[in-house]
């Protein structure tokens, strides 16, 4: 494991690409493409970092006077090791800010600073900024319940609107809810979005929430589809991998296969279910070619909202329930039982872990296939079946959702290495497409 220094971070942030195209079609329609580098960004194991952003496991904070974090319901002691992160100009004139993609939350939120040092800085100076504004008390949405919005807010002592936000680890951000332009171009900006200013937080990188929700980023900006493509993960020091990140339409895109989205009224309150991820239609999975004996409805919420399976950028791991999980374990140990390590529990959520060499493992293993509906299918070759955790050991890159306190199933960035992924939120479909992503434009 590695951080990348700040040469290679600039250098990055100078081969982002950022392409903005116009083009008039037959109908004198406008077609909208703005494109960025995605960073399959690594951290240390001793970062205190959630497993995943996604807000359907966040906890509020209810007493912002404790330092310590507070009793949650869903906790886990499992680090992540990586995260997809998108570098975007926020501001009037731009600052650029590192956030993480995640499909999984509603809010986005960016690391303030009200006197921020001289570049290069991780945190947004609101002082620099024409376009910046705080919201008052008084805003419809600093209220302590908003329907379709999970986030309880209140007023601080300067009457601006407050938030608190924990994730199951206990990784907080806290600060003010503002409105702020993403600018593109002198001539590409979107309108000031709500988003959050964490002046107190555990984490260096935003959250570019991507949800369903209307306050998403991408609900707020109108944006009627975007994509990504995943690179693979290389533990070469001094190279960062880096994909595509595109909002609007891809150039790539005439390949792509689309499942439709399983949607539910927002105002459903099913305990389990979450109305504003991704939810797809799930069939099975195949491994060597075996499809599992997995009920059907393993995959697909029942009238609690267990069993939904979303797509989630914010997760590392896909997480199973149990039915899907068990049988899985169990072709794995028929498999490659004898080079299993005994006993190991990585993260307190995936068991199915292996010391010695995983390219050995990973042939015993073979190919992994997800099944969903209409014939799509994502294919996982026996190469990218385990992940490596640190200290010799791989593990399949499949927890168990029980142990975190989830019912639903996630299908995580590890498994969409090397893989376009749009959300098509006009016609209400995800697409899947092959790629080389390390090299994708």
């Amino acid at each position: 494991m590695f951080l990348c220094n700040k040469t290679v971070l600039l250098l990055l942030l100078l081969l982002t690409v950022l392409s903005l195209s116009a083009q008039a079609s037959s109908n004198n329609n406008t077609t909208f493409s703005v494109s960025f580098a995605l960073i399959s960004r690594r951290f240390s194991h001793d970062d205190l970092s959630p497993s995943y952003y996604s807000s359907f496991v966040s906890q509020t904070k209810q007493n912002r006077k404790v330092a310590r974090a507070p009793s949650l319901r869903y906790r886990s002691k499992f680090k992540y090791s990586m995260a997809l992160v998108v570098s975007l100009p926020i501001g009037t004139p731009p600052q650029t800010q590192e956030m993480v993609l995640d499909t999984g939350s509603q809010l986005s939120w960016i690391k303030c600073h009200k006197k921020a040092p001289a570049p290069p800085t991780t945190s947004f100076d609101p002082s620099r900024s024409s376009s910046f504004s705080v919201l008052p008390c008084t805003h419809p949405l600093c209220k302590p319940r908003i329907v379709d919005f999970t986030l309880p807010t209140d007023c601080d002592q300067n009457r601006l609107c407050h938030y608190s936000y924990f994730y199951a680890d206990g990784t907080f951000a806290e600060g003010n809810l503002v409105k702020e332009k993403f600018t593109f171009s002198a001539a590409q900006s979107t309108l000031p979005l709500i988003l959050g200013c964490a002046k107190d937080t555990s984490e260096d990188k935003g959250i570019l929430g991507m949800n369903l929700g209307r306050l998403s980023f991408a609900s707020q900006a109108k944006i009627s589809k975007f994509s990504y493509c995943v690179p693979t993960r290389v533990s070469r020091v001094g190279y960062t991998p880096t994909g595509s990140f595109y909002l609007g339409e891809n150039p790539n895109s005439a390949g792509f296969r689309y499942v439709s989205f399983l949607t539910f009224p927002q105002s459903q309150r099913s305990p389990n279910l979450d109305p504003l991820a991704y939810s797809v239609p799930m069939q099975g999975v195949r491994i060597q070619g075996k499809r599992l004996d997995i009920p059907a409805t393993a995959f697909h919420p029942d009238a609690s909202g267990s069993g939904q399976t979303i797509v989630d950028s914010g997760s590392e791991f896909t997480y199973l329930v149990d039915v899907a999980y068990n049988k899985i374990k169990e072709e794995i140990v028929r498999l490659a039982g004898p080079r299993m390590k005994k006993g190991y529990v990585y993260g307190g959520v995936a068991d199915m872990c292996f010391d010695g060499n995983a390219m050995e493992v990973g042939r015993l293993i073979g190919d992994m296939v997800f099944e969903f509906e209409r014939g799509v299918e994502i294919l996982i070759e026996k190469e990218r079946v385990l992940a490596d955790v640190g200290g010799g050991v791989h593990c399949v890159g499949i927890g168990r959702s029980e142990m975190l306190g989830l019912a639903s199933n996630i299908f995580g960035n590890f498994h969409q290495q090397n893989l376009w992924v749009e959300f098509d939120l006009a016609s209400r479909r995800v697409g899947f497409a092959k790629a080389e992503c390390s090299r994708s434009a």
